[in-house]
C-alpha cells in the first residue's frame, strides 16, 4: 500500500456526521429540536454554501460554521413553523438569537478541535510511510481548515469539491487525488464515514476501503450494495492494520 485517502467531515474532524453534531449542539444551547426537524435546514444550508463559489474560499472553520448556522436559522425561521416556535422558546428563556448562534458555533468548533488532536497524531504517524490525501465534499476552503487543524505537514494533496466542481460519489474526485499522488487505485485505500459517498466509489475504482462506522449508522445510513473491506469505529484502529505499515 502506497497511499491512504481520507474523507474530512465526520472522519478527520470528529467521528460523527455534521448533521448529528449540529443537532447535539442546538440541543445543548437549549433549542429542543430533533434530527428530522433540522435535516431540511442542514441540507438547504449545505447546498447554498456549495453554490457560493469563491466567496467561502478564505473562510476559517469558525467562520464557515457560523455561516452555515445563519443559513440554517434562516430556513428554520421561514420554512418550519414548529422549529420557529422552538427557536422563540429558546429566546424567551433568556438568550438572543445571536447568542444562540454563537454558542452553537463555538461548541461545534471546539468539538472539532478534539477530533483534530486525535487525527493530527495519526496522520503524522502514517505520513512516515504513506502518501496521504484528503478528499471531501467541501466549500473551497478545505486547505485553510486543514492548515488550522495542524494537518498540512502530513498531507500530500487535498481534493476539495468546492474547487474541483464535482462531488462524491462522483469518482472523478478520487481519480484527481490519485493522479496528484501518482498512485494506482490498487495501491491505495479510502477511509471515510459514508458507505455510499466514500466506500462505494472507491471500491468500484479498485481501491481498498475502510468504513468508519458512526453509532448513528443503524438509523440513518443507507447501506451500499458493495461490501467494504474493513469496518472500524475509531481512526486509531488503523494503527493495528499491519498492511498500512511501511
Amino acid at each position: 500500500m502506497r497511499a491512504i485517502l481520507f474523507d474530512f467531515g465526520g472522519t478527520l474532524d470528529f467521528p460523527r456526521h455534521w448533521l448529528d453534531r449540529f443537532v447535539a449542539h442546538y440541543q445543548a444551547a437549549g433549542i429542543d429540536i430533533e434530527r428530522a426537524e433540522l435535516e431540511g435546514a442542514f441540507s438547504t444550508a449545505t447546498q447554498k454554501a456549495y453554490a457560493c463559489g469563491t466567496r467561502l474560499w478564505d473562510y476559517s472553520l469558525s467562520r464557515l460554521v457560523g455561516f452555515l448556522i445563519d443559513l440554517q436559522f434562516d430556513h428554520l425561521s421561514v420554512r418550519d413553523a414548529a422549529a420557529q416556535r422552538r427557536l422563540l422558546a429558546a429566546v424567551s428563556a433568556g438568550k438572543s438569537i445571536n447568542e444562540l448562534k454563537t454558542q452553537i458555533r463555538d461548541s461545534f468548533v471546539a468539538e472539532s478541535g478534539v477530533g483534530f488532536g486525535v487525527s493530527r497524531r495519526l496522520l503524522a504517524s502514517l505520513a512516515q510511510h504513506l502518501k496521504i490525501a484528503v478528499v471531501s465534499n467541501f466549500y473551497g476552503n478545505l486547505d485553510r481548515v486543514i492548515g488550522e487543524a495542524g494537518f498540512a505537514n502530513s498531507i500530500t494533496t487535498i481534493a476539495d469539491s468546492g474547487r474541483l466542481g464535482f462531488y462524491k460519489p462522483d469518482p472523478r474526485i478520487l481519480a484527481a487525488s490519485l493522479a496528484q499522488l501518482r498512485v494506482h487505485p490498487q495501491d491505495a485505500v479510502m477511509v471515510g464515514d459514508s458507505l455510499s459517498k466514500d466506500c462505494a466509489p472507491a471500491r468500484q475504482m479498485g481501491m481498498a476501503t475502510v468504513w468508519l462506522q458512526h453509532r448513528e449508522f443503524n438509523e440513518y445510513e443507507v447501506a451500499s450494495s458493495d461490501p467494504v473491506d474493513f469496518t472500524i469505529h475509531s481512526l486509531e484502529e488503523l494503527k493495528d492494520f499491519g498492511w498500512l505499515a511501511g
